[in-house]
Parts: C-alpha cells; structure tokens; sequence
C-alpha cells in the first residue's frame, strides 16, 4: 500500500470563469496537467482526476487516471467520493485538490500530508481566514461517510468535518516548515482562480526560478553558466532557456532522481534540472 494518493477535481462547472479551467493554458501546458503533475511529485501512489459525466480533458501522462462524478455539478463532495473509490485500497491518505490553483508547490501537499497520524482523518489548512477543503488530506477509509452525506444532501465539506477527526493547519502551523517557508512564503499554493481577471493576474506572474545543468556533450553544445537559473514552468521551458531542444536524444533527470523527457512536466520554485545526453556515450 502507498503512503499516500492524489485527487484532482476537474469537474466543477467554471461558470464565473466562462470556459473550462481544467483545459486553460498555463505555459504552454493546461491547468488540469499541471496540478496534476504537482500533486503527482509530492505522493507516491496513484494519482486520479475526477471528471464530470462525459466531460473532455486536456491531454494528461498516461499513468494518471481517470474518475467520473455519479452526477454532475454537486460540489467536491461529490468529486471526493468518486475519487476516494477509485483509490480504494492503494493508499491509506489521499491530498485532494481542485484544478485551478496553478501555484500550487510540492512542498505544500507534503506538509498537510506530513501532518497525517493515527488519530486524524483530514487534515484541513485555514488560511486567509478560510478553510480549504481541496487543499487538504482525507483518510481513504471515509468514503463510506462521505457517501453517507451524499445520500442525505448534505453535500457541504463542513457536515464531513463535523463527522470525523480534523487537524486544521493555520498559516503558522504551514509555515514552521522550513522548506515551505523558503518557497511558498506567502501560501500561494491555496491560491485559486476563479474569474477570467483572475487568470490574468496570475498568468501574468513571473515563471518559477530553477536551476539548470547540462551534461556531457551537451554542456559543449550549448556553453554558458553552469548551472544557470532561469525562469521555467515546464521542463520544456527549461530547456529552451538552457539552449536545448528536448527530443529524443536529450533526458532530464528532476532533483536528481526523476527522470524525464516530458516538456509538460511541472517546474516549481527551487527545482534544479540536470539535462543529460540520451545517447550511448553521451
């Protein structure tokens, strides 16, 4: 059994937005890839998106899976009892998220995770004066509750955390962590966006730091500082600033152990992306 499991909620209705966020452009990826990426990076089991009846989804790695809603437009009670149910006995703590929080950092989603002992079923951060219930950890083993207030509407979060045992983590309570204090200082990854000036705003928002180093022949392809930092939301991003086409020849290895050639895959805050000859001899 895996430590814990990931949920992405992408069937929300996006009606203040106007056009669905799971599929809303974020450097040259979506939205929905890479929350789901995120959240991918910081558990070590299986990763479900959870859809609404027939919705389409943005293209997504193939070892991310798919959930449906029993029923459309219900809220994220709804969304989490599908997801918990396709997780079943894989994981014994799942971090939940919704699609719309393009900042979220890995950090963030082992903190509340970290959080997890065996006298809690969800451990919920407040922050901003509010509690978020999709930027929190829920006990794989509450499905049948959640079940249980789908099946008297009670769809409210709140009726769930009356029910069970919460650990609420506020901003201090995040923060102790030193890493996360180093790169999340100010909690962006609870922020959501919910209008199209919303989106605005934070697409406009610099593309996280990283650092890249180059290998082999492709260090003297492409000289330079070595490692240099650039600004990168997507590996393809980070290579493009090293002066690199990423294609066959070329693999990245991801803070030293996650090996990779998608350029979709997710850059946060403190990465450090070491690009390597793919080629015998490289």
């Amino acid at each position: 059994m895996a430590e814990a499991a990931g949920i992405v909620l992408a069937g929300g209705r996006s009606s203040r937005m106007g056009t669905p966020k799971a599929a809303l452009e974020w450097h040259g990826s979506t939205l929905l890839r890479r929350v789901a990426g995120v959240v991918a990076r910081a558990v070590d089991g299986p990763v479900v998106v959870v859809r609404a009846p027939g919705q389409a989804l943005p293209p997504l790695p193939e070892e991310v899976e798919i959930a449906e809603d029993a029923r459309e437009g219900r809220g994220p009670l709804q969304g989490l009892a599908a997801g918990l149910a396709a997780i079943g006995d894989r994981a014994e703590v799942a971090y939940a998220s919704s699609t719309d929080v393009p900042l979220l950092h890995p950090r963030f989603v082992r903190r509340v995770l970290d959080a997890f002992d065996d006298d809690v079923d969800v451990v919920l951060p407040h922050v901003g004066g509010f509690p978020h219930p999709l930027a929190a950890a829920y006990r794989v083993s509450l499905l049948g509750q959640v079940e249980r207030l789908i099946a008297e509407d009670r769809m409210r979060p709140a009726f769930l955390f009356e029910a069970c045992r919460v650990r609420r983590l506020d901003a201090d309570a995040l923060l102790a962590d030193p890493a996360l204090a180093a790169l999340d200082p100010a909690l962006d990854s609870v922020l959501n966006i919910n209008e199209p000036d919303d989106y605005a705003a934070a697409r406009r928002r610099p593309a996280p730091e990283v650092a890249v180093r180059r290998f082999g022949v492709l260090r003297r392809q492409a000289p330079g500082p070595d490692p240099a930092v650039v600004a990168a939301a997507t590996l393809g991003q980070a290579a493009s600033a090293a002066g690199l086409t990423l294609d066959a020849h070329v693999v990245a290895a991801l803070n030293g152990d996650q090996i990779t050639r998608d350029p979709e895959a997710p850059l946060v805050a403190g990465d450090t992306v070491a690009f390597l000859s793919a080629d015998a001899g490289g």
